[in-house]
Order: C-alpha cells, then sequence, then structure tokens
C-alpha cells in the first residue's frame, strides 16, 4: 500500500482593490479538475488524502466568473470543499508529500504576499517535496526561498497565466502586478504557449500549468510523481 497525503492551498480573497471591487476568487476548473483527479486516483494499493486550507481558514469562495452553465455537473460537488478549509497555520503541512495551489485572481490579492505560505512552500521545495501550481496559483512561490535565501524560482523552468492572457481578459489593469512579469523579475525562464493552450511544465519537483486548460495535466503529472517518489 502506497499512502501520500496531498495539500492544497486556495484563496480567501473575495474581492479585488478596485473602486469596484469587482468579484474574484478561486477559478473552479483549477480546483475541481485537480480535486476530482486526486479523489479518483485514491484506491486500491494508492491512497491519497486531500487536506483543503487557506491562510485564514474558512470560506474560499469561487470566482462567479466560473461558475458556467456548461461546467461538468460533478465540478459543482467540489465547491463544498472550499466552504469550511482549514487554516494554513494549523495543518501539520510537514506531513503532506505535496502541495498544490490553484488559480482564479483571489491569489494574486493573498497568497502573493503571505509570508507563511512562503515558508510553507519553501519547506517542500527544500525538502524535495513536489510543488505545483496553475494560472495565478504560482503566486503563492513568490515568497519561497532555498535554503541559500535565494528565491525558488530562480533559474527554475515554468509558467503561470501569461502577460498575454491577462491582456486578453483585461484584467491587467485590475491586478498589483502582472504575474509572468513578476516570475521573469525574481528570475525564472519563463515558458509560454499560446493563449488558452495546454501548458505544464516540470523542472524537477517543480510543476507548473499556465491555465485552465492546463489543469487536467497538471494533476495526473502530480500523481505519477506521487506514485513513483
Amino acid at each position: 500500500m502506497i499512502e501520500k497525503k496531498i495539500l492544497i492551498v486556495a484563496t480567501n480573497t473575495a474581492q479585488m482593490n478596485d473602486l469596484n471591487k469587482t468579484p474574484t476568487g478561486v477559478w473552479l476548473e483549477e480546483f475541481a479538475v485537480p480535486f476530482l483527479e486526486f479523489k479518483k486516483a485514491s484506491s486500491g494499493e494508492f491512497k491519497l488524502d486531500i487536506i483543503v486550507a487557506s491562510p485564514l481558514g474558512g470560506k474560499s469562495p469561487v470566482d462567479e466568473a466560473s461558475l458556467e452553465c456548461k461546467n461538468p455537473t460533478v465540478w459543482d460537488s467540489t465547491i463544498k470543499e472550499l466552504e469550511n478549509t482549514a487554516k494554513l497555520s494549523e495543518v501539520n503541512y510537514k506531513s503532506c508529500d505535496a502541495i498544490f495551489i490553484p488559480g482564479g485572481h483571489g491569489p494574486m490579492f493573498d497568497l502573493a504576499s503571505d509570508k507563511f505560505l512562503g515558508e510553507v512552500v519553501s519547506y517542500f521545495f527544500n525538502t524535495h517535496k513536489i510543488v505545483s501550481a496553475v494560472c495565478h496559483g504560482p503566486a503563492g512561490l513568490i515568497n519561497a526561498k532555498t535554503e541559500t535565501g535565494e528565491p525558488i524560482v530562480k533559474g527554475m523552468q515554468l509558467t503561470c497565466f501569461s502577460n498575454k492572457e491577462e491582456k486578453l481578459v483585461q484584467k491587467d489593469i485590475l491586478m498589483p502586478f502582472l504575474l509572468e512579469s513578476k516570475l521573469r523579475h525574481l528570475g525564472a525562464f519563463f515558458n509560454e504557449a499560446y493563449p488558452w493552450q495546454e501548458n505544464v511544465i516540470v523542472d524537477r519537483n517543480l510543476i507548473t500549468g499556465q491555465n485552465p486548460a492546463s489543469a487536467k495535466r497538471l494533476a495526473e503529472v502530480v500523481l505519477k510523481k506521487l506514485k513513483t517518489y
């Protein structure tokens, strides 16, 4: 029996900082698709426990724009997992084998500046455990450091929601910064596919996906690594 544990860290941010208080949160596809893949994988000789947490605990809001009628109905069943998340500081994260950070624009307003999350991600990276994030989820990597104090993204191949995609959805002016630009500034080697195309980049124990279309493939890569680690 192979027993593993994955920590999912989601945003608590429900509104952007603009004058209109534009609604935001977790982009449902980026949480639901990996969560369901992780849940489905736990069977037979492979057991995977899933912990869903957020910096403040409690509700992790779902971006209303991601609740489309064309979504598979099974995605709706995962929303309850975000209604009462564990408080990150109360989670025994060192008992976990991987961390996953879903996107949505919410992480740009809390996970990007969360120092404790930075410590948590640093632990996973420096102990060679799996660090994974999709779309705006890599905002949660910004404060993570190597054992020598360098950004963990420095010199690493990765991806995230691109500047082009941000401008196409007309949210670039609402962001505190552009995530692609920030990661490049920290020394990352950015890998960009055409907007909305699946793109998952693996560099050692760091796994990143560019956009919602990349969520399923990212989860598959994480699971493959978990089963062989």
